[in-house]
C-alpha cells in the first residue's frame, strides 16, 4: 500500500436537529500537534458553544487515531465522527464538530445520528484526493559519475529534492515507496556512490 486518501483542503458543513446546531469542520493534517492547535483555535473562536467534539486519523497505515466526546455522553460524538473518517478510508484528517445546544435534549441515539450526519456532510463537501507514500534517499558520488546517476534519475523519475554538483556531488531524491527498491538497486551499481541517509 503506497497510496492513501486524504482531503485536498479544509471544508465545512452544518447539520441542525431540534434547534441544536452542529457546525462541522474538516482539515488535512499531518501531526497530533497540528490537531491540538486547530482544536484550540476552534475552542477559542466558538467559545460560546457547548461542545467541540472531534476525531482524527494519521499515517498512511491509518494506525494513529483518536475520538474525543468533549463532555457529550461517552461514544456519542467522537466515535460517530471517526466512523465517517473510516467509512471513507481517509487519513491525515481531522474532523471537528462544534455543537450549539438548542434547548431540547437529543438523547444518546439522537446525538450519534447528529454527529455522524454532521461529519458525513463535511466530508461530502470536501475534495478527496489520493496521495502516494514517498520515501527519500540521499546519495553522494564523484563528479565523474554524474552522467551515470542522471541516467538512473531519468529512468526511474524520482523527484529531485536537492542537488549539489561540486567535486563531490550530493542529491536527495524522493520516490514512491513501491519504486524505492528499484531505484536503490540501480544506484548501488554506480561505482563509489554512497548512500548518506534514507528513510
Amino acid at each position: 500500500m503506497d497510496t492513501y486518501l486524504t482531503l485536498s483542503s479544509n471544508s465545512e458543513g452544518q447539520y441542525t436537529e431540534k434547534r441544536s446546531k452542529f457546525l462541522a469542520f474538516a482539515f488535512p493534517v499531518s501531526s497530533v500537534d497540528e490537531v491540538k492547535t486547530i482544536v484550540a483555535q476552534l475552542r477559542k473562536k466558538y467559545y460560546d458553544a457547548r461542545h467541540v467534539c472531534y476525531a482524527y486519523m494519521l499515517g498512511a497505515e491509518r494506525l494513529e487515531f483518536r475520538a474525543n466526546d468533549d463532555g457529550e455522553p461517552s461514544g456519542t460524538a467522537g466515535k460517530p465522527i471517526l466512523g465517517q473518517i473510516n467509512s471513507n478510508n481517509l487519513t491525515n484528517v481531522l474532523i471537528a464538530v462544534v455543537r450549539y445546544f438548542g434547548g431540547i435534549k437529543l438523547g444518546t441515539s439522537g446525538l450519534i445520528v447528529a454527529y455522524r450526519a454532521a461529519a458525513a456532510e463535511v466530508i461530502a463537501n470536501a475534495e478527496i484526493i489520493e496521495k502516494t507514500v514517498d520515501e527519500t534517499i540521499e546519495i553522494s558520488f564523484d563528479y565523474l559519475q554524474l552522467n551515470a546517476v542522471m541516467r538512473i534519475v531519468k529512468d526511474c523519475s524520482p523527484n529531485v529534492l536537492s542537488q549539489n554538483f561540486d567535486s563531490l556531488c550530493t542529491m536527495t531524491l524522493g520516490i514512491r515507496k513501491d519504486s524505492m527498491p528499484e531505484l536503490r538497486s540501480k544506484l548501488s551499481k554506480v561505482q563509489d556512490l554512497k548512500f548518506l541517509s534514507d528513510n
